[in-house]
């Protein structure tokens, strides 16, 4: 499969070499995003995500947030490929989080991106809030059913911030969602009819329609903040 950007080495929170994609944005540049990956790695899907908003005008970066335990991890999705990520996701964690995500941002800024957003799936959309409430130089942020938000339900992002759930997700229940949904006015909260990696086109949970609203709101998020 061709893609239209490259991977780099991104020095990240310890100093760390990670590996990343990035692409550049293709006509007029409307600023920077930083793609969090789900947890199967930055993977062929990843980077369609991330060469389809470079196609909307966005410089991306993709870190890779499992380097340090296994270098350019793409699992395959299978029941095996999940559970060697969750592994990976659970011994990851958050530790290194903040540091390689600004190290991300700072690469955005570096190249003349005043407004830098964020976004991720599933992991990627826990790490997109956790990054919204520690890091520096966000325009705003848009997560996807981030299961580790119920962790953190109480912290405040410092950018306007939006998230996705599926209403079928039963790593989220729904109950949580709306009681969050209820009790956190200063978050948009948007509600699919649909299950946990509802946007991925290469799993069996994919829903068409709530992946083209989710993302139509999400552009429009970005553009408007």
């Amino acid at each position: 499969m061709t893609h239209k950007g490259q991977t780099i080495s991104l020095a990240g929170a310890d100093g760390t070499q990670i590996s990343a994609y990035t692409v550049e944005a293709v006509g007029t540049r409307k600023g920077g995003l930083v793609l969090i990956q789900e947890i199967f790695g930055v993977t062929d899907h990843i980077k369609d995500l991330c060469d389809g908003f470079a196609a909307d005008g966005y410089d991306v970066i993709a870190p890779s947030m499992y380097d340090r335990l296994h270098k350019n991890w793409q699992a395959e999705y299978t029941e095996e490929g999940v559970q060697q990520s969750i592994k990976l996701a659970q011994e990851t964690g958050l530790t290194f989080a903040r540091g390689d995500v600004q190290a991300a941002i700072d690469f955005l800024k570096d190249r003349g991106n005043e407004r830098v957003h964020i976004t991720g799936y599933c992991y990627g959309g826990s790490v997109t809030w956790f990054a919204a409430v520690n890091c520096d130089g966000l325009t705003s942020a848009v997560g996807y059913y981030g299961r580790l938000i119920m962790e953190m339900e109480n912290d405040k992002p410092k950018c306007p911030t939006m998230l996705h759930f599926g209403a079928e997700d039963k790593s989220i229940p729904l109950d949580w969602v709306e009681k969050f949904k209820a009790n956190r006015p200063d978050i948009t909260v948007h509600i699919y009819d649909a299950d946990h990696g509802f946007n991925s086109d290469r799993r069996q949970n994919y829903d068409a329609e709530a992946t083209k609203v989710a993302r139509e709101r999400t552009l429009e998020w970005f553009e408007k903040a």
